[in-house]
């Protein structure tokens, strides 16, 4: 009864999908199944549930020797998902199914022992991966039909069970199909006038959604950072459609993707607890590595609160992310990527005993330094923006804040005139601009430039600090409607890049 078959699954390195084509052939030898191509130990394992999901499921296992063979054979294959795949390659080198029903159709799914197809992680950037190798249909369990029809332009089919995959390959009986998702309003988001005072840090939050900077607000307990942070993101932008696929692929690998919802444009804010570990951070695991809050945060916002309590090894994993825009994780099982351009927020008391007003405070000098010192000098240089928040004195009489539909307005303003300005060299905010373009192809005029050439001198500012400042300065002229950034501008960013936090 010998015979070859083919049939066609993805792989996954991080976010980025292989189409792995899975060779079957029957004969030639004792009975037994044999699985080749670089499988980890849940793939290996997937041999036993594929022949009973087949047996369980009415068909003839056939009693010869079966090797499996998947390509690229030095790509490592993990995880579970390839059961489907693996038990039609089998039934069509058996002549159950016909191999033509098999071109360019990709199988995904993990089977259970009595043939019910469950979901796996990552159908999301499987299916990119599959239509950019051309592929013209997939079929996945019925639990994942939502997540698939977020991928335009390919033939999405959702299976409950093998013997509905199986019969759809032999005599093309209907499967289920993705439903026409609605999409969901946006969430009410809270709004800026709810923050008493501070109009330092409101203007400093405002500039930092402009730009896409990185902040630090440092005050006493109750003086609002944690709600100015969560405001955040009620001025930003909505996501394009590709940036928010990328997200959506992330959570997608992260079992973090909603069930049955349309493709959200909402940039994402994650706020770890301080006592979360390295691995949850920044990505890690046995096996192949899991995306980390800071790859949840593409494209939207991490905040730290209590900053100065995550250890100084936490802090100082933020770096590389901080500079790149992504983070690598190497493991036994290889090297993955996971995209991590994210907009940081930091939040932090002055001291330990942190009381409501400084004249309670019970620290001395080097303890309050020794605290903040915490967050070292390498990591604060690549934080724009940096404000001091005072206590509350008054909830009544003070003229109340903007509204976030306010600032909002001049918000994306700003950054419409950014994206306009650097749309054609690849960027999209003032924060992704480097530093040598912002000094030579649009150099500003010395004279404008004087503050900051003073304070290098002194001292004050090191070449990467002078290069961010010179970005927050093209930020607050968007904001004020200028072409480019005057001296007021330069000397604005070097009074927010200058406020020392104790």
């Amino acid at each position: 009864m010998g015979g070859l078959a083919r049939s066609w699954s993805v792989a996954l390195q991080g976010v980025d999908g292989t189409v792995v084509e899975i060779e079957a052939a029957i004969g030639g030898g004792l009975p037994g199944i044999h699985l080749v191509g670089l499988p980890d130990a849940a793939l290996h394992e997937s041999r036993d549930r594929v022949r009973a999901a087949v047996v369980n499921s009415g068909h003839t296992w056939p009693n010869e020797r079966i090797v499996l063979a998947l390509s690229p054979a030095t790509l490592r294959k993990t995880g579970s998902g390839f059961d489907l795949a693996l038990a039609c390659g089998v039934l069509a080198a058996a002549r159950t199914v016909p191999q033509q029903a098999l071109h360019r159709t990709v199988l995904l799914g993990e089977l259970a022992l009595d043939g019910r197809l469950r979901p796996v992680r990552g159908v999301l950037p499987c299916l990119l991966a599959a239509r950019a190798a051309g592929m013209r249909r997939v079929v996945v369990p019925v639990a994942a039909l939502a997540e698939a029809a977020l991928v335009t332009g390919l033939e999405i089919h959702g299976a409950g069970t093998l013997t509905e995959a199986v019969d759809f390959l032999i005599d093309g009986r209907a499967l289920h199909r993705p439903e026409q998702v609605e999409e969901a309003p946006r969430d009410a988001q809270p709004d800026l006038a709810d923050v008493v005072g501070q109009s330092d840090a409101r203007h400093a939050l405002e500039v930092a959604a402009a730009g896409g900077h990185h902040m630090l607000m440092v005050g006493p307990p109750g003086t609002g950072k944690t709600m100015l942070a969560r405001r955040i993101v009620g001025l930003l932008p909505d996501l394009p459609a590709d940036e928010a696929l990328a997200l959506a692929a992330i959570r997608s690998v992260a079992g973090r993707l909603p069930a049955g919802t349309a493709l959200s444009t909402v940039p994402p804010f994650v706020a770890p607890h301080h006592s979360t570990s390295t691995a949850a951070l920044v990505g890690g695991g046995s096996g192949i590595a899991r995306p980390g809050a800071v790859s949840l945060a593409h494209r939207g916002v991490l905040f730290l609160d209590e900053s100065a309590e995550f250890g100084a090894r936490l802090l100082e994993s933020l770096r590389t992310p901080l500079e790149e825009g992504e983070v690598r994780i190497s493991r036994a099982e290889g090297t993955v990527s996971y995209p991590a351009r994210f907009q940081l927020v930091l939040a932090a008391n002055p001291c330990p005993c942190a009381p409501a007003h400084d004249r309670d405070c019970v620290c001395t000098s080097l303890v309050r330094r020794r605290y903040l010192g915490r967050l070292s000098g390498p990591l604060l240089d690549r934080v724009d923006l940096r404000t001091w928040m005072h206590p509350v004195t008054a909830l009544t009489g003070d003229v109340p804040g903007e509204s976030t539909a306010t600032v909002r307005a001049r918000v994306l303003a700003a950054r419409a005139a950014a994206t306009e300005r650097w749309s054609a060299h690849g960027w999209r905010t003032n924060a992704e601009v480097p530093g040598p373009v912002l000094r030579s192809r649009f150099a500003l005029p010395a004279a404008v430039l004087r503050p900051l050439e003073t304070a290098l001198r002194v001292g004050e500012l090191t070449a990467r600090g002078a290069d961010r400042a010179l970005r927050v300065s093209w930020t607050i002229a968007d904001l004020a409607g200028r072409d480019r950034p005057d001296r007021e501008a330069v000397e604005a960013a070097l009074y927010f890049r200058d406020r020392r936090a104790a």
